[in-house]
């Protein structure tokens, strides 16, 4: 990757990861988004940095906050995360040799269902959901963190229509975005795949990920947690709506779509 795509590619990564460290959520879909629609890098090798980077943003925000957390609820969806994350792998690896053009739409659709289904069910249930409903949404996570590095659109809509506290929310999708991002950079090292390249950004960029996140939690926006949650859900389904728009112009023309090859 060039130097100046690499800069760009950090600084966002730095932007995300006080975006999620806010909302609880953000990273993967964020950076995914950008870097796919700009062509810094192909999704593959993004999905993998990203995982690497997300365990840095994990330690630092979830530092003396473990308290907060609903075991039994991260429990269940994690045991849905972990099988299905190899089989996302997988799947992406299938799907970027024969369907570059589809993989972008498929992102694109994703991220804008992040944001679109976390807009329209702002109101929390009124009892918490059972175990097999946490399992299910782990279930779709783990697939969606193989193929993309992005896990949250199912867990975000499971979690933040639970009658939890925010702070609740946040370390709980966290927690579990470290644990599928631990499970796909062990079987992506397994497979041979952690190259080199990828290393080294990941330990140039993990420094900017800690400090963007330490600042996160000591200087948050001045914005009430609806606002944020609102600024975040748009910034989303603006990502996800461009990304779409772009593969669909690809397909139709025959082209490549910009980072996918």
């Amino acid at each position: 990757m060039m130097h100046e795509k690499v800069l760009v590619l950090i600084a966002l990564i730095g932007a995300a990861s006080y975006f999620q460290t806010i909302t609880g959520f953000g990273l993967g879909m964020i950076v995914m988004g950008a870097t796919s629609g700009f062509g810094l890098a192909p999704v593959a090798s993004i999905a993998t940095l990203l995982s690497l980077v997300t365990l840095a943003n994990s330690a630092t925000a979830l530092h003396g906050k473990l308290h907060h957390i609903d075991w039994r609820a991260v429990g269940a969806a994690t045991l849905g995360v972990l099988p299905s994350v190899v089989a996302g792998v997988l799947l992406l690896e299938y799907m970027s040799a024969s369907a570059s053009g589809l993989l972008q739409l498929l992102l694109g659709a994703v991220v804008l269902y992040g944001g679109l289904s976390a807009a329209l069910r702002p109101a929390p249930l009124a009892q918490r959901s059972g175990d097999r409903s946490f399992f299910v949404s782990g279930v779709c996570g783990g697939l969606l963190s193989g193929m993309f590095g992005v896990s949250g659109p199912p867990l975000i809509f499971q979690f933040y229509r639970q009658p939890l506290k925010l702070v609740e929310i946040r370390c709980a999708l966290i927690l579990i975005f470290a644990i599928t991002s631990l499970a796909r950079v062990m079987f992506n090292a397994y497979e041979g795949q952690l190259g080199s390249s990828i290393c080294v950004e990941a330990v140039i960029a993990a420094p900017v990920v800690m400090l963007m996140t330490m600042a996160a939690r000591h200087y948050p926006p001045p914005l009430s947690s609806i606002a944020t949650r609102r600024l975040a859900f748009g910034v989303l389904m603006a990502i996800g709506a461009s990304l779409v728009l772009c593969s669909v112009r690809a397909l139709i023309g025959g082209a490549v779509p910009p980072g996918m090859s």
